[in-house]
């Protein structure tokens, strides 16, 4: 007996998205935090190094993290450590001075 085929449900079935392949718009493990798309990546789905735009260090692969972007612009994306994406309020601006400069 040969193994059973999986068919596809016609395009204007009950259960078809009609998305047509595309990734679903807002996954469970995405949510809407200050004006911000945030996605948390668990550390088997992270393949690459990124750094982290709150402590500029490397967020090595297999490292649980926090994908954060502007909800209307996916070009704003970065990548940042969970606790740096935490903290990212309480932090001060990075500000580069002269060896002479005053601190205020």
């Amino acid at each position: 007996m040969s193994p059973r085929k999986h068919r596809r449900a016609p395009s204007g079935a009950s259960g078809a998205s009609g998305d047509d392949g595309e990734r679903e718009l807002n996954p469970s493990n995405e949510t809407v935090e200050d004006g911000y798309r945030v996605r948390r990546i668990t550390g088997s789905s992270s393949s690459k190094v990124y750094r982290c735009p709150g402590c500029d260090q490397e967020i090595r692969m297999g490292t649980p993290h926090v994908v954060a972007w502007v909800e209307d612009d996916a070009e704003t994306r970065r990548h940042w450590h969970t606790p740096c994406w935490e903290s990212r309020n309480h932090r001060a601006p990075k500000i580069e001075r002269t060896r002479n400069a005053p601190r205020y």
